[in-house]
This record gives C-alpha cells, structure tokens and sequence, in this order.
C-alpha cells in the first residue's frame, strides 16, 4: 500500500484568489514544491483533493478545471514532482447548477474523494498525511481515517475541537512529514 500526501488545491498549493481557473491567476504558494519534493524523497506519492464549487455555480467547467489541473500538474513534473492524481467536486449543496445543486458524498468535509482516492490507488490511510487550509478539508481527513491532519493558518477561522497540527505557513509542515 502507498503512502499519500493528500493536499487541497486552493490554499495550499495555489494562493486562493478565489474561483481560480485560468494559468494566469494561478499563483503557487511559496515553498509548495519544497514541500512536495521532500515528500517524494520520503516515498510519499501526492494527490490533490479539491472542492470546485466555481463549477457548479457556473464560473467555469470541467473542462476549463481539467486544463489548469493539467498545466499545474506539469508545473510540478518540471520541479521532478508527480502528482498521482487530483479528485474534484464540482457540486454544491445551495448554489449549485442543474444536477450540480446536490448534496453529495464527495464535497469536503464528507470523506468521498479521500476513499475513492485511496481505492484507486491503494491507499494506506492510517500512514498518509492530509494538509489543508479549512476546518472542512481536516474533517474529511478525519472521517476517512487520516491522523496525520496539517491545517495550515488561514482567512477561514479554527475550532479548536478539531484535531490538527496547526501551523501558519507552508514551509513549517516539513517538520511533519517523517
């Protein structure tokens, strides 16, 4: 079984601009690849897991999300990192779209992508880490049996009833990827 580096998208490894779907608002975060390539020396492989409601609100399609998905991929080939694989959710459970207005499974801080993730690729959850920038990506860590949970300091509060490392910024979640 593989142990994984689940990472959000937004926040993590691009500044959240907000509804970000053309290369050139994509802003990488500083220190991602850092990140990620200590990760991969570590034997971890990486997966993007990412709640997309700008799809389901209309802003941009699936196909406009699966080209910068692509670029960014490339981006990280070019630094000698390969992301696995990246899960979206294009639902929303109020502002959706059409058949995109549901309540789903898969929309973080439900466990659906983590679990599909972790079956497509083989998996070993209990020795994969999750980083995250919002409550809703450590409860789904949590829930698919994720304990290694970084929560990275952001605009989007805390509860303190949530288990987590918590750390301002990206470059300090090195010390937790052992």
């Amino acid at each position: 079984m593989k142990k994984v580096l689940f990472l959000d998208r937004d926040g993590i490894i691009n500044v959240d601009h907000g509804y970000v779907y053309k290369t050139e608002e994509f802003e990488f975060v500083p220190e991602i690849f850092d990140v990620c390539i200590h990760a991969r020396d570590l034997g971890y492989h990486i997966i993007v897991i990412t709640n997309q409601s700008g799809i389901a609100r209309g802003k941009y399609s699936v196909a406009e999300f699966d080209t910068l998905s692509k670029w960014m991929c490339e981006q990280f080939e070019q630094r000698g990192v390969i992301i696995d694989d990246v899960f979206h959710c294009p639902h929303h459970p109020t502002k959706g779209k059409g058949d995109l207005l549901k309540v789903c499974d898969c929309r973080k801080p439900e466990p659906g992508m983590i679990l599909s993730a972790a079956k497509k690729h083989n998996v070993d959850l209990n020795n994969s880490i999750f980083i995250g920038d919002k409550i809703s990506d450590m409860q789904a860590a949590n829930a698919a049996g994720i304990n290694n949970r970084i929560l990275v300091a952001s605009q989007y509060g805390d509860q303190s009833d949530v288990t987590a490392r918590r750390v301002d910024k990206i470059a300090e979640v090195l010390a937790f990827i052992v």
